[in-house]
């Protein structure tokens, strides 16, 4: 809830949210608004008239935050830490002034801290057995046990927590689980062997503070496809929430036991640069729908659990809406209604949990250049916002379902 009192009536003004990220990398955003007749805004209500955005959208200044024009472009606001906030410095300027320009004079600031870990959520760094991570339980005064979801990103590798610090927060037993590049975890998505994550979810599944019979998983692109595959095969895993995903196995082979899904490759011959040398990745994964690569479908069909997918439409990574109609077929066609799709228009690759800066275009972790990811800020932000709500229903009503 964002106000500003104190101005003229009508005066016009332009407010800035300026953050500096962990690396010390500046990120702002402003928006241009009038004050009512008293000489009062209130972002809840109020239409801004231009800047990084139109319209009333109350947490307009936090997504749209994007580096600073004397920063390297291209790079995402990701909280690389859940225990410290970030500190968001909001100003209003005199006047009305274009995004990289000059702005008026300061006129009133304040500090805001967004936390991304409520009060008394416990962090457990995870060396259990194989299984490395991060596991969140939420404040110790609360009655449990909780229902227990695996987090997963994708092919940026590493352990990102700050969804499963949110997922704790809202009530759930999250393990923020990385699978590559992190401590003794291999380096690159070469291979991976489904036993890790057979660990990692019987692990959370005994946990004393997780509620039964079953886990979920939540994941995004890579980590995505990955929870289709865990809850396809491991009978402890009985809800997934796929983002943005493939529903064939891509790049890495994915080995349990005797059994091996091939990977859909990349033809990088099929990635086209843009003149500003931004590359667009959309058509170059292996056409799933080809029957030569019908050996790296998974077969969904198999699993007793449910499935969320979530898209957007204008995801430029890869052919991410295709692929769940090609899920919701599959599904179908074996008689399941296991399933539900949430499918956003002008939304791009990755949607995160609400306010999560827009990032059209994002630097690549391991091809080391920046790949569209396709959206549209607004469109993308709204996303985000109505599929956080959903995801945690689907997870909490599931669990309530499959008691029973």
């Amino acid at each position: 809830d964002t106000r500003v009192a104190g101005l003229a009536p009508g005066q016009p003004v332009t407010l800035r949210a300026v953050v500096a990220d962990e690396r010390g990398c500046l990120f702002q955003s402003c928006a241009h608004y009038r004050a009512d007749g008293r000489g009062q805004l209130h972002l809840g209500t109020d239409a801004s008239h231009g800047g990084d955005y139109t319209g009333v959208e109350p947490m307009g200044l936090f997504w749209s935050l994007a580096p600073a024009g004397m920063e390297r472009p291209y790079q995402r606001l990701v909280p690389r830490s859940t225990g410290t906030p970030m500190k968001v410095e909001m100003l209003v300027h005199q006047g009305h002034s274009q995004p990289g320009a000059i702005h008026g004079p300061v006129m009133a600031k304040a500090e805001v801290e967004r936390w991304f870990t409520a009060p008394g959520v416990r962090r457990i760094r995870l060396k259990e057995g194989g299984v490395r991570g991060s596991l969140f339980l939420p404040p110790g005064e609360w009655d449990g046990p909780f229902p227990g979801v695996i987090d997963m990103y994708g092919d940026e590798g590493g352990l990102i927590e700050f969804r499963s610090s949110l997922l704790a927060t809202h009530g759930f037993a999250a393990l923020s689980l990385p699978y590559f590049d992190f401590e003794d975890l291999p380096k690159v998505m070469k291979e991976f062997n489904l036993e890790y994550f057979e660990e990692a979810a019987r692990f959370l599944q005994r946990h004393p503070k997780v509620s039964g019979p079953g886990v979920g998983v939540i994941g995004t692109g890579k980590g995505a496809e990955l929870a289709l595959s865990m809850i396809t095969f491991l009978p402890e895993v009985v809800a997934a929430v796929c983002i943005s995903g493939c529903s064939s196995n891509t790049v890495a082979d994915l080995h349990y036991g005797e059994m091996t899904l091939p990977g859909l490759r990349f033809d990088m011959n099929k990635v086209s640069v843009s003149d500003a040398g931004v590359f667009d990745t959309f058509e170059a994964l292996d056409d799933p729908t080809n029957p030569a690569n019908s050996p790296c479908a998974i077969p969904i069909e198999k699993a007793e659990g449910h499935f969320l997918l979530v898209v957007g439409e204008d995801d430029r990574m890869w052919k991410s809406s295709l692929y769940a109609q090609l899920a919701i077929g599959r599904l179908r066609q074996h008689g399941k209604e296991n399933f539900a799709l949430l499918s956003y228009p002008g939304a791009g690759h990755r949607i995160d949990p609400p306010s999560t800066p827009f990032c059209q275009v994002a630097v690549d972790r391991v091809l080391g250049v920046p790949v569209l990811g396709g959206g549209e800020s607004k469109a993308h932000a709204h996303a985000q916002e109505h599929s956080w709500g959903k995801i945690q229903e689907f997870l909490k009503g599931l669990k309530c379902e499959i008691t029973k």
